[in-house]
Order: C-alpha cells, then structure tokens, then sequence
C-alpha cells in the first residue's frame, strides 16, 4: 500500500519580501514572542535582523546566531535556553539547513523538558543494523516555527531533524509529525549573501531529493510528478545561479524546484545509499552537507544500476541528456557547478571507510535501498567507488 500523508504546514510565501511575509505569519498566529535564530554571517553582514525588529514591533522577543554545522546537542541546548528566557511563543530561523534542524530540535527539547545531553534519547528514532526502527513516545512539540531558508537542502520541507551526537560523532535522527514548521517564506533576495559553493551544493542536495525519490523501489506517480518537475529546475536554475548570482528568477526557481525535490516525505517514498551513507559523512567526518550529495549520488547510481536502469533512464532525461549513463550526468552537472565529485576531495579516505560503513547501517535509508543493502560490506563497494 502507498499512503499519502498531508503533513501540517500551513504556508508558503514565496517571492514576498520576507520581513513582510513573517509580520503577516506572526499576525496569523497571534504570536507575542517571536524568537530569531540567525546565521552569524546574516547577522554581522546583513540588516536583515534589523529589518525583522522593525516589521515585528513589540512582538520581537530577541535572537541568538551561532549553530554549528550539523546541529550539535550542545549548540540546540543552548539556544534552547535562549527560547526558554525569551519566553517564545514562535520560533522563527533565518539561515540553512542546520538551523532549520536546531530550531526542530529546540523545539522537541521545550516541549519535553531536555535539558542535559543525556536527555536526547528520550525522544532519538533508533534504526538498527538490520533496519528495524524504533521510535519513542513523547510530547508533540507545540511552539510553532517559521523557517526562512537561505540554502537549498529542504530540512524546512520535512517532519525529521538531523542532530549530533559530538561524543560519538553520530550524526542521528529525530522525527515527528509536529516538527515540520509551520510556515515557510522562500525570498531569493535572503540568498544572495549565501557562500556560492554552499548554494550550489546545497542544490545539488535537492538535486538528490529527486533523483533518488525518482529511483526508489517505492516510486509512485504523485512523487515521481513534483521531483521530475523539480529535477528541470534545479538542473536550469542552478547552473544559471552560478553564471550570475544576481539573478533572482533563477533562485527562486531553484528554491522552487527544492521545495517540489521533498515531495517524497508525504507520498510514501524512502530515499537510497546516497542519502543513508550522506548522513554519516555528515556527522562523523563533517563534511558539508551538500557535499555529501556531490559526491555519493553518482556512485549510489552506478551501484544500483543493475535493480533501476529504466528509472536512472527518466532521470537523464529529465537532465536534458536522454540516453546517457544518469551517474554521468550527475557527475558532470557536479563539476559544472564547481563541486567536489570524490570522497578524496572532502577530506575522507580509505582509512575511514570501514567507520562509516558500520555507522551507515544505523541510518534508515540505507535500509530502503533500491538494491538492497545487508551488510557493510555493500556499503564499502559504494565508498569504493566515490573514493
């Protein structure tokens, strides 16, 4: 059976301003103590912030800046206390995605009074090696978050958050249906102070969300739908972005395209090796987040080949190279862009391989695999060949 699940997020501005977007948002939900958490570079770079101080009037209740990559338990605890004096009663992020995820989890910590590191199991999806997965029984979150992304990774899209484990350097998961934000405002103006290698890897990224939503062994009509469409954009948009930063249709069609890229989390259908071995490359050798994609998804291909090549087939297509190898245009829309295309080139060598490997049955993708996946010796020959 496919089941489609209408997940509660209630808005989306696109192409508005977003200090007008969220004064409306906050209106809507009558909120009195609007909390920010920013990008530092935002912060110290931009009037955004103040330009959202202005908008919001006396409903502005402060803002704290700082989260490092990938979201580490001990930066959400802090800014959960930050939430907590503040008294807030929305949470609202300007930044990328590990924002996006802290806001989540700052949000699950409020609601279920986390406040040591130890007190993250309380409420952590477990997966086990052998794919069973385990999720715990707490309170729903009920503040509700804003999110406006300034990267292309679609965290604001999805009911799970990514958050780190620094003593064991576990990137793991937590999911609720709650945890979606309630509104999201997609301006392409906020992007343009985002790093070009951090835009563009983080549409590769989005890139990602599609092609392995399209080559899912649980692919359906209603998902395959918005990340074709979505696949178009990102593949147009992002090379016109890197050609011309300024141009804002472009990254409003990207953004565009990103957002219809996370279709998949309500149509029913699990992502592959690229994502699941992507998160352990995350949180136990850091490498940036869209990185990850940059160089896992064409080898996550070519190791599937031989259960999807029909679906690889509509994804080259889609690309605007029908009938070539869907890895290798992958891989050339990777350099085309200017990104990493092997593991050599994020700092991860063979060495490591046998880590991530153990680490990545742990992660419920790995598990959902087209070409199923039981052992970590599967999941070294996929390491092999992005080395």
């Amino acid at each position: 059976m496919t089941l489609y699940t209408h997940y509660r997020q209630e808005r989306v501005y696109f192409d508005e301003a977003f200090d007008q977007a969220l004064c409306k948002e906050a209106e809507r939900l009558d909120s009195r103590r609007v909390f920010l958490l920013a990008s530092t570079s935002l912060a110290h770079d931009t009037d955004f912030i103040e330009r959202l101080k202005r908008a919001l009037g006396n409903r502005f209740a402060g803002f704290v800046t700082g989260m490092p990559a990938h979201t580490p338990r001990e930066a959400v605890l802090e800014m959960s206390r930050a939430a907590r004096d503040a008294r807030a009663d929305l949470i609202v992020t300007l930044g990328g995605g590990s924002l996006t995820d802290g806001a989540k989890m700052v949000r699950l910590c409020l609601a279920n009074a986390i406040d040591d590191l130890d007190g993250f199991e309380r409420v952590r999806t477990v997966t086990e090696a052998d794919g069973r997965s385990v999720q715990p029984e707490f309170n729903s979150p009920d503040i509700p978050q804003v999110t406006i992304p300034t990267t292309l990774s679609g965290g604001e899209f999805n009911i799970t958050a990514g958050c780190t484990d620094s003593r064991l350097q576990a990137k793991q998961s937590y999911r609720h249906e709650q945890l979606i934000p309630t509104a999201v405002i997609l301006d392409p103006a906020v992007t343009l102070n985002t790093p070009a290698w951090l835009w563009l890897s983080t549409g590769m990224r989005a890139v990602d969300h599609c092609v392995e939503t399209i080559c899912s062994k649980m692919a359906n009509w209603q998902a395959d739908g918005a990340a074709l469409n979505g696949l178009r954009l990102l593949c147009e948009g992002l090379p016109r972005t890197r050609r011309d930063p300024s141009d804002l249709r472009a990254r409003l069609q990207c953004q565009i395209g990103a957002w219809q890229a996370m279709e998949h989390n309500q149509s029913g259908v699990r992502m592959g090796a690229s994502h699941g071995i992507g998160h352990v490359l995350g949180g136990t050798c850091n490498v940036p987040h869209g990185h990850t994609s940059c160089v896992m998804l064409p080898a996550a291909l070519r190791w599937n080949l031989s259960v999807n090549a029909e679906q690889q087939a509509r994804v080259s297509a889609a690309m605007g190279r029908p009938g070539e190898p869907a890895a290798d245009v992958v891989e050339a829309l990777v350099r085309e862009l200017g990104q990493p295309t092997r593991l050599s080139e994020v700092g991860v060598d063979a060495s490591q391989f046998e880590r991530i490997a153990q680490h990545a049955m742990h992660d419920r993708y790995i598990h959902t695999n087209p070409r199923p996946i039981t052992s970590p010796a599967q999941v070294l020959e996929i390491l092999a060949l992005a080395a």
